[in-house]
C-alpha cells in the first residue's frame, strides 16, 4: 500500500476490508479480532498509526505515527505467524508508510484456508467482518466456516455405500443426449453409460461423487445424503411481497437433482426476457447473447457454487422488477471489485465440469463476463452481494408500457431504443411503467438519492436501500457516480460521517 492509496482509502466510505488503529499505546488488542475476523471473510487492511477523533458523530482521522515501527512490524509478523495467539498462521503482509515523517504501518491480511480462525486458543473469540465493524461469529456462523474446510473437495468426495444404480437414468439420458447435441466431438459419447459416469467423475471408486450424486441422482438418495438439497422457485406479482396481491402466482414443485432443476428453471425463465430464437435445441446455442444466455450462465453459477450442505438452499425470486439468484454460502472472491476480472474459485469443481461437458456454463470462473453482459443488452446494472451467509445476484427486468417484458436495447439507441422480440405480459407487471432505458431509471434514482440526502445528511445507504427499493450495493453505485460528478461529497467516515449535496 502506497502512501496515496492510504489517503484514498481514509477518505471512502466502504470500509468492510480496511480498518484503522491508533497504536500509540503499543499494539492495540482489538487487532486481534479484526485480523480473526478478516481471515474468516474475505481479507483486508489494518493500518495502524492513525487516530480518529469524532466531533459531533463526524469523524476525522490523523496521522499520528508510531514510535519504533520497526520493532513493532516485527513483533507483529512473529506474532501471527506463529500458533502461539492464534489456531493456525496467518501469513500477512506489511508496508511502512512514510507520511511527511511519522511512519504508518499496513498489514494485509489475507483469507484463511483453514476456518475458523481465532485467537487465544478459544472457539468463542471467532470473528467475523460485518460491514466496518467486527462481530464475534454465532454457532452457525462458525458452523459454516467450519464447512469451508471442505471448500473445492467437498463435491469430488466419494458417498458412502452408493454406486450406478443410484443415479436417475432418466436424468442421464437427457443429460447425455445434451452432450451430444452441444458437445458432439466429446471424446466419451461412445462409451456405455456406466463407463461415461467413471470418466467424468459421476462415479469413483464403485460410489457416486458428491457431485455426481447432486448432479443425478435419485432424489431420495439426494435426501439421505444431503438432506437440505432443494431450489425454490417462486414468481412473485409485484416489486415485494408486501405490495403482491397474493405471495405467489407459481412456485416450483421440488425436482430429482440438479439436472432436473436446471432443464425446468431455464424454460421458467424463458417466460421474462427477451430470447430471439436460435439454432438449437433449447432455442438458442452456445453463441448466442441474448438476455436468456445471461440468465442461464447466472443460473449455472447458482447451481454449481451452492453450499449444498447448509441448513439453507438456494432460491430464485422472479418480481415484476427484477430476478433474485441467492445462495447460501458467500462468493469466494470479491465479485463487486473487478466482475470482469474474476478468477475461478470453485466451490463445487465436478458441478462445473459437468455443465460444461454439455455446453451449458463457461470454461472457468462464475461466467462473471457474460452474466454482465445483462447491462449492455438492457441499460441495467446487474447487482452483486455477498456475506457470509448467502450471496446474491439481482437482474432488474427491463420493463415497458402496460407492464410489457422488455428486449434487447439496439446498438445505436434513439427515441424508440427497445427492440422488443416477446409481448406477452409478466405476470403482475406494473401498468403505467415506463423504462425506455436504464440512463433515465438511473437518473430519477440519483435524484432521490440526493433528495433524501438533502433531508437527512447523516442518512445510511442501508436507509436509502429501504426508501428507494434497491439493494445497498446499487446505491453504492449511484453514490459513486454522484461524488465522481462532483454532486456530492462526505464529510468523516463511513459510519459516523454526513453528506454534503454541492448542488
Amino acid at each position: 500500500m502506497t502512501k496515496e492509496e492510504l489517503l484514498d482509502r481514509l477518505n471512502d466510505i466502504e470500509w468492510d476490508d480496511f480498518e484503522i488503529k491508533d497504536a500509540s499505546g503499543g499494539v492495540p488488542k482489538s487487532m486481534w479480532e479484526t485480523v480473526c475476523a478478516f481471515s474468516n471473510t474475505s481479507g483486508g487492511w489494518i493500518i495502524l498509526g492513525v487516530k480518529e477523533t469524532k466531533v459531533k458523530s463526524v469523524s476525522s482521522y490523523e496521522i499520528v505515527g508510531i514510535q519504533k515501527p520497526e520493532k513493532m512490524e516485527q513483533d507483529i509478523i512473529s506474532i501471527l505467524r506463529s500458533v502461539s495467539k492464534f489456531n493456525v498462521p496467518i501469513l500477512a503482509t506489511a508496508h511502512k508508510i512514510d507520511c511527511e515523517g511519522k511512519a504508518v504501518l499496513a498489514f494485509h491480511i489475507p483469507v484463511s484456508a483453514s476456518k475458523p480462525v481465532y485467537y487465544g486458543n478459544n472457539l468463542s473469540n471467532t470473528f467475523i467482518r460485518v460491514g466496518s465493524g467486527d462481530q464475534r461469529a454465532t454457532d452457525i456462523e462458525i458452523d459454516i466456516l467450519m464447512r469451508e474446510k471442505t471448500f473445492g473437495i467437498k463435491s469430488e468426495m466419494v458417498v458412502d455405500n452408493t454406486g450406478f444404480n443410484d443415479i436417475n437414468l432418466q436424468s442421464l439420458q437427457t443429460y447425455r443426449r445434451r452432450v451430444i447435441d452441444y458437445n458432439p466431438d466429446f471424446r466419451y459419447n461412445d462409451l456405455d453409460d456406466e463407463q461415461f459416469c467413471i470418466k467424468t467423475g459421476i462415479l469413483s471408486q464403485g460410489m457416486l461423487t458428491y457431485g455426481g450424486l447432486l448432479m443425478l441422482g435419485n432424489g431420495d438418495i439426494i435426501k439421505k445424503y444431503v438432506p437440505h438439497f432443494w431450489i425454490d422457485y417462486i414468481e412473485v406479482p409485484g416489486t415485494t411481497y408486501s405490495d403482491a396481491d397474493c405471495r405467489y402466482t407459481y412456485r416450483m414443485p421440488e425436482q430429482e437433482n440438479i439436472w432436473e432443476y436446471f432443464k425446468v428453471l431455464l424454460q421458467r425463465l424463458r417466460l421474462y426476457v427477451d430470447n430471439p430464437f436460435m439454432a438449437g435445441p433449447d432455442g438458442f446455442s452456445p453463441e448466442d447473447n441474448s438476455q436468456l444466455y445471461c440468465l442461464r450462465e447466472g443460473l449455472v453459477n447458482l447451481l454449481a457454487h451452492a453450499d449444498y450442505f447448509s441448513p439453507m438452499h438456494s432460491t430464485i425470486r422472479v418480481f415484476s422488477d427484477r430476478i433474485e439468484f441467492q445462495n447460501p454460502g458467500r462468493f469466494a472472491v470479491r465479485i463487486s471489485d473487478r466482475p470482469g476480472k474474476v478468477k475461478s474459485v470453485p466451490r463445487n469443481p465436478n458441478i462445473i465440469a459437468f455443465f460444461r461437458f454439455a455446453r451449458q456454463g463457461e470454461n472457468a470462473g462464475y461466467g462473471i463476463d457474460k452474466i454482465m453482459r445483462w447491462t449492455k443488452l438492457t441499460g441495467l446494472d446487474v447487482d452483486f452481494e455477498s456475506d457470509i451467509m448467502s450471496s446474491t445476484v439481482t437482474y432488474p427486468l427491463p420493463l415497458q408500457k402496460g407492464g410489457q417484458k422488455g428486449g434487447q436495447i439496439k446498438d445505436n439507441p434513439g427515441k424508440d431504443n427497445i427492440d422488443i422480440h416477446n409481448n406477452a405480459s409478466i405476470k403482475g407487471g406494473q401498468n403505467g411503467v415506463v423504462r425506455n432505458s436504464g440512463q433515465n431509471q438511473g437518473e430519477e434514482t440519483r435524484a432521490r438519492i440526493v433528495e433524501e440526502m438533502r433531508k437527512k445528511p447523516e442518512i445510511s445507504r442501508k436507509e436509502l436501500s429501504g426508501i428507494i427499493g434497491i439493494s445497498p450495493s446499487a446505491i453504492q453505485k449511484h453514490i459513486e457516480n454522484l461524488k465522481g460528478s462532483g454532486i456530492i461529497i462526505r464529510l468523516g467516515s463511513d459510519r459516523k460521517g454526513l453528506w454534503k449535496v454541492l448542488v
